[in-house]
């Protein structure tokens, strides 16, 4: 491996693993909020513990996902010197606004864990979980606007190989940006709902405690509801996405799709086996125009193929899969959403029966892997470039030495944070049942 291939391995990994954590923050306050707004509306001693626990939880994410996300702020400037160099002026706002976005929320996190008792008004101590929420979805829109920048860079001119005339607001609010946004929200509340309903049912499987099994069942009834409207949501974020990528980025829809001559009345194809000498697929599954309804809602809408473009500006054919996995996990999750809900509705059905409990377990690894399919998909889809038409990968990366020894390490340091995160949040709430909780509130009168 060259110092390109390294680089682009060692970024994947730290995106990887950041990735989970930066979801968890962008997810998290918006349901210890719903929780505590249902708590204080029912006068539910169950529910303020709900939110309590969710909360107390929360911090060890931030702490890691400041770690990493430091991490990725480092590796820019290391492993990509060009691109900062040409182009770092063009991304600052973002990245400082981000930064700010970040220390907001981190502000009123800190003010929202240490208040529950401080106010008789417990509507003041919800109010203050309104800013965590907008502090994590800003401190998303913005880092999400600097990426957005690398697939449809706007605002700038190219002299003398540095980007210049920079308008920095032109170049933050991007063609890719709102669709992009949409689609980064939508799918981490769509994933932090199905991780905690996982929890939930986890805990229903195995806990025979009756009053502590009232309390996983409220958990997974706010979180399967929640699920399945953010699951249809993802699913509209990313029909948009895909009419988007028909119009902006149609070499990488056709990379989706093994799409190789331009045609209309294109096939949707599923999973299946390239020949890439042949440009045949074998084995795939194959749903007659789903793709060119999918790309402007009209079964006669030519989609381009890819043999339009370069070959040296396609990217790699493997994100079919990527494409595919992810699309497979996330209608899995929705499939488990929507039963749950019809068993709630329909009141001869049991929406804790097991079977569809071990299914929910399954959805909180599904929906993280969506995410992390979704976001390889389009890192991989822009490939070969940086910055689209302008930089490439090759051209933007370090040459320095010694990398295989600095992944190495940061591979460690990745085990060590994720090992040290889980065992934290398993040992925080292992032989402290809900109910006991729950108790102590309804003593001090907290509900």
């Amino acid at each position: 491996m060259d110092a390109v291939d390294i680089s682009r391995f060692l970024t994947g990994m730290t995106l990887a693993v950041h990735i989970i954590f930066a979801t968890i923050g962008v997810g998290m306050p918006l349901f210890f909020a719903i929780a505590e707004f249902i708590g204080i509306k029912k006068k539910s001693a169950q529910y303020i513990a709900l939110a309590q626990r969710w909360a107390k939880g929360y911090t060890i994410t931030v702490a890691v996902g400041v770690v990493t996300g430091t991490i990725i702020g480092l590796q820019l400037s290391l492993l990509w010197p060009t691109f900062m160099r040409i182009g770092g002026h063009v991304i600052a706002l973002p990245l400082f606004m981000e930064t700010f976005a970040f220390f907001f929320e981190a502000i009123f996190l800190s003010i929202y864990l240490y208040t529950w008792d401080r106010f008789k008004n417990q509507w003041i101590h919800f109010f203050i979980s309104i800013p965590v929420i907008i502090g994590g979805s800003f401190s998303a829109f913005f880092i999400t606007s600097v990426n957005s920048f690398m697939n449809t860079p706007a605002g700038m001119e190219i002299k003398d190989g540095r980007m210049v005339n920079v308008d920095p607001i032109a170049a933050m609010f991007n063609a890719s940006f709102f669709v992009r946004s949409f689609h980064v929200i939508a799918t981490a509340l769509m994933t932090m709902a199905f991780i905690l309903a996982s929890i939930a049912a986890f805990k229903l499987i195995k806990n025979k405690i009756e009053k502590d099994r009232r309390y996983h069942q409220a958990a997974l009834k706010i979180t399967m509801i929640a699920g399945l409207i953010f699951s249809m949501l993802s699913m509209l974020a990313g029909d948009l996405s895909a009419k988007f990528l028909h119009q902006e980025q149609p070499e990488k829809l056709a990379a989706y799709e093994w799409h190789f001559n331009t045609e209309s009345q294109a096939d949707l194809v599923l999973f299946g086996v390239l020949d890439e000498s042949t440009q045949e697929v074998k084995g795939a599954i194959h749903i007659p125009g789903a793709l060119s309804f999918l790309s402007d809602s009209s079964f006669d809408t030519e989609v381009k193929g890819l043999n339009e473009f370069p070959k040296d500006e396609l990217p790699p054919l493997i994100v079919h899969y990527f494409f595919d996995l992810m699309v497979f996990f996330g209608i899995f999750c929705f499939a488990i959403s929507l039963a749950y809900v019809m068993a709630l509705w329909i009141k001869k059905f049991n929406p804790h029966h097991k079977l569809l409990l071990y299914a929910t377990l399954l959805g909180g690894p599904a929906a993280m892997l969506a995410i992390e399919f979704g976001w390889f998909l389009t890192e991989l889809g822009r490939q070969p470039w940086i910055v689209r038409g302008f930089l490439k990968v090759q051209d933007a990366a370090t040459d320095a030495s010694g990398l295989v020894f600095v992944t190495i390490l940061f591979a460690i340091l990745y085990f060590v944070l994720l090992f040290s995160a889980t065992y934290v949040l398993v040992r925080m709430f292992k032989n402290k049942p809900a109910y006991q909780h729950i108790e102590r509130l309804n003593l001090r009168g907290d509900a």
